[in-house]
């Protein structure tokens, strides 16, 4: 039988959660901003990539695609 785990063992998870969350909010806010401020499309690729199609934006960002992966690798290494 395992132990239970400390609270401090979920704390790298709860913390890049977080994080996770706050880049999902800023993301789904990014459409809105680029219509408004469209000099924010000539930000590097790696940082934000606009898809435009007549009234539908499309915004991510393949550097948070990146980081998500690296920290579902690093979650499933230390299980």
């Amino acid at each position: 039988m395992q132990p239970n785990p400390t609270p401090e063992a979920y704390q790298f998870l709860t913390i890049s959660g977080i994080l996770l969350i706050l880049l999902g909010i800023i993301l789904v806010l990014l459409p809105i901003v680029i219509r408004h401020l469209p000099s924010i499309e000539k930000l590097p690729l790696i940082l934000i990539y606009v898809y435009r199609s007549g009234n539908f934006y499309f915004v991510t960002s393949p550097l948070l695609i990146l980081i998500s992966l690296i920290f579902l690798i690093l979650y499933l290494i230390k299980r």
